[in-house]
């Protein structure tokens, strides 16, 4: 499928309003907004981002960085919806297994090279070689290009997949089956190009400011790990006449408590409200506390393999883990910032995703905690079990945690010890299954129920659970062939809340303390694939 010009035009009249002489003049061509002298955004993270090379980061807050300083072929606008990137638009053969993206001829490296259609295949290639091992190889694969599962199993050369550059801005790619929502997939920042030459030159070390060359709206200027890093205005980025902000600093402050105090005395425009603060903030600072849905789920992960706790081998046990934790009481009291108990992966929120009607969604707290009783016993741990909960280390991940175990303690005996660890010993200890239970979240890479349940293919890179169901990969297999999949998807949840690899606990929702000065925040992209760009400052 193509763009509609329609669309296309618009968007394009939009942007082009941006460079009109009122922006010079120091207010907002658009919404008239007088604009502050100090264009920049400082923003809290709560850990040190795993990457910013595309084909490496795995996280959210190394995504938001990544979408900053490259650009894929498509963007999302304020609402979710696709709009052009790198690419001016796309087409699709009748099949919907061959398509076909037209890049723009002024898109510029920020040393001034043209991006085309080469960067992307280098890029892609890249994803899916093993020599690189890339986190999110399994992303490739799973938007069925040509010979990727093949490539990744060292049974076939990169140089074979199924993506060429008819010339400089023509990129092609072809699937192994049809996929409607593919174009989705390519605002995700494994697939947005990468310089062949400076990698080539630099090796890991590509990514540091001073060698780094990027392709989006800003460049990577400062980078302290575990501190703070900074990226500015690109001039050469393809539409920076219609950037505002001119510089977007990231702060590193693993005390959500701190992030808050430092919010208040004026040194952060936007932060995370901490766990149970938001009925006190939004009466305090009403303009200031912004809340909506987010495309994600917090769980926690069971370790099924034979590193496992023996007790957690026994799917009723795990059941009556599920059971017992009250949702409501975790979102209202402790959590507090407008979650939604969840009793599924999948969010509500998912396009075209019907919300299935599990057991315990039609059981009071009372009647869970009874019949997680009844499992226990019939598994043979009527008088619990010892147990270890790890999360990696955040204030409310903590809150969370502590709630859990005294809820599994006082309802069913079972001693919980709670560790924590920081970010990338936690992934790795995660990955490793070298745990028994843990803290976990996940956000959509694309508005479709399969984002969320291919983490439950035995295949998957990040199914931490190690869970292994041959009739689920079979039904997800099915459903990429399927142009409506929602059945599949249904039952599919219905399988996992009977084998509790995992336990949702709640869907997210964006739960900011943001300055009223900052402006366009997406609200309504459910993804928050938001790009500083479109952000502005209003002058006090």
């Amino acid at each position: 499928m193509k763009i509609q010009r329609k669309s296309l035009t618009a968007w394009l009249v939009a942007t082009t309003m941006l460079a009109t002489p009122g922006f010079a003049a120091g207010t907002h061509p658009v919404t008239g907004d007088a604009l502050a002298d100090d264009q920049t955004f400082t923003y809290r993270i709560l850990d040190e981002h795993s990457s910013v090379d595309p084909q490496v980061v795995e996280d959210v807050t190394g995504s938001e960085l990544v979408r900053d300083l490259f650009e894929g072929l498509m963007n999302q606008d304020a609402e979710g919806n696709l709009v052009p990137g790198v690419a001016t638009g796309f087409a699709a053969n009748d099949a919907k297994d061959v398509y076909t993206f037209t890049l723009r001829d002024n898109a510029r490296w920020s040393d001034g090279s043209a991006v085309t259609a080469h960067d992307f295949v280098y890029a892609w290639q890249r994803a899916v070689d093993p020599e690189l091992a890339s986190p999110y190889s399994w992303f490739m694969e799973l938007m069925s290009i040509e010979n990727a599962s093949a490539i990744l199993a060292g049974e076939m050369d990169v140089s074979t997949l199924g993506v060429a550059a008819l010339d400089d801005h023509t990129f092609e790619v072809t699937l192994t089956t049809a996929l409607p929502y593919f174009p989705q997939m390519t605002t995700h920042a494994t697939t947005f190009p990468v310089p062949r030459g400076v990698i080539e030159a630099h090796g890991r070390d590509w990514t540091k400011p001073g060698n780094i060359v990027s392709n989006g709206a800003y460049v990577l200027t400062e980078h302290l790990p575990n501190e703070r890093s900074v990226r500015e205005r690109n001039a050469l980025y393809w539409n920076d006449g219609d950037t505002i902000l001119e510089k977007v600093v990231a702060l590193v402050i693993n005390d959500e408590n701190v992030a808050l105090t430092r919010y208040m005395a004026g040194e952060l425009d936007r932060t995370e409200i901490p766990s149970g603060q938001y009925p006190r903030l939004s009466q305090s600072n009403p303009d200031e506390t912004t809340v909506f849905p987010r495309l994600c789920s917090y769980y926690y992960n069971i370790n099924m393999t034979e590193t496992g706790n023996p007790a957690l081998q026994d799917a009723r046990v795990r059941q009556a883990l599920s059971l017992t934790l009250d949702r409501d009481l975790i979102t209202e009291r402790v959590t507090a910032s407008g979650q939604f108990p969840a009793y599924t992966f999948t969010p509500e929120a998912t396009a075209g995703f019907n919300v299935p009607n599990v057991d315990a969604m039609n059981m009071t707290q009372a009647e869970r905690d009874a019949k997680a009783k009844e499992l226990m016993t019939e598994a043979g741990y009527a008088d619990g079990f010892d147990v270890e909960l790890i999360y990696n280390t955040s204030e409310g991940h903590k809150r969370i945690a502590i709630a859990a175990g005294q809820m599994w303690k006082q309802k069913l005996g079972v001693n919980v010890t709670l560790a924590n660890q920081e970010w990338k010993t936690f992934l790795e200890t995660r990955g490793n299954q070298d745990y028994q239970i843990a803290r976990a979240g996940w956000c959509g890479d694309y508005n479709e129920a399969s984002t969320f349940l291919d983490l439950v293919n035995s295949a998957s890179n990040y199914n931490d659970s190690a869970y292994s169901n041959p009739a689920v990969d079979e039904m997800l297999a099915n459903a990429k062939l399927m142009d409506d999949a929602s059945a599949i998807y249904t039952e599919v949840e219905q399988i996992i809340a009977q084998d509790v690899p995992i336990i949702p606990i709640y869907h997210y929702t964006g739960a900011y303390m943001m300055d009223t000065d900052l402006a366009n925040w997406p609200i309504g992209n459910v993804e928050q694939n938001w790009y500083s760009r479109n952000l502005y400052k209003r002058a006090d």
